[in-house]
């Protein structure tokens, strides 16, 4: 293989494929036997060659046509593992990605062909948060309830303790069973007041949504 160690050399090597082109051309070859020439970085040196060793192989790399001396091609490097996997996880988000706009794009054309209007849109919202607000006002008295009833257990326990005498078995159930009470339904009650907060946030977010489509519509 021809080769030369700095970049000088490099186009002096390509001038030269270039120059001994009309030659042959002279001699009746016909353009099929144009060659290819590499170059590539070697060491901190540009390097050119019209074969490509082994060990530039997985080296980013321009090809030349010896004929014209004009690139034809530029190859990257090769990627490492870590690199190969990355590129893996990039493109499979792409594509998550791209299903979910596709999915957003048939919910979006459901929602258009579902309400003929913005009012039709807030109403059918509004059914859903009346319903998720009498739910809360029913959980809010729920624990209000068993919050008293626990504190009324709590305090009996502490009087028989003031009078020295030992609190009973089952008012101690009692208790543990109370506030257990107590725990799901203050967790039942974070919940809605959640989902309530993000139905709201919905509902701007599909009125934007709504607007959006209805205008590209």
């Amino acid at each position: 293989m021809n080769r030369t160690g700095v970049w000088v050399g490099s186009l002096a090597v390509l001038g030269a494929f270039a120059l001994a082109a009309p030659a042959e051309a002279q001699r009746g070859k016909s353009a099929a036997s144009d060659r290819r020439v590499y170059c590539w970085e070697e060491d901190g040196h540009k390097i050119c060659g019209d074969a490509l060793p082994a060990s530039a192989v997985d080296a980013a790399r321009t090809e030349f046509s010896s004929r014209t001396g004009l690139a034809r091609e530029r190859v990257g490097r090769a990627l490492s593992s870590e690199e190969r996997a990355a590129a893996g996880q990039a493109a499979r988000e792409a594509a998550q990605d791209a299903e979910a706009e596709t999915v957003r794009r048939r919910r979006d054309l459901a929602m258009v062909e579902s309400y003929a209007t913005e009012a039709d849109l807030e109403r059918a919202y509004g059914d859903r948060i009346t319903l998720i607000d009498e739910s809360i006002k029913t959980s809010q008295m729920g624990v209000g309830n068993l919050r008293a009833s626990l504190v009324a257990l709590l305090r009996q326990a502490a009087d028989m303790e003031l009078s020295e005498q030992p609190v009973r078995k089952r008012l101690a159930d009692d208790i543990r069973s109370q506030h257990g009470d107590l725990l799901r339904q203050q967790a039942i009650l974070a919940q809605q007041l959640e989902e309530r907060t993000h139905l709201d946030e919905d509902l701007r977010d599909a009125l934007g949504r709504y607007r959006d489509f209805k205008r590209v519509d």
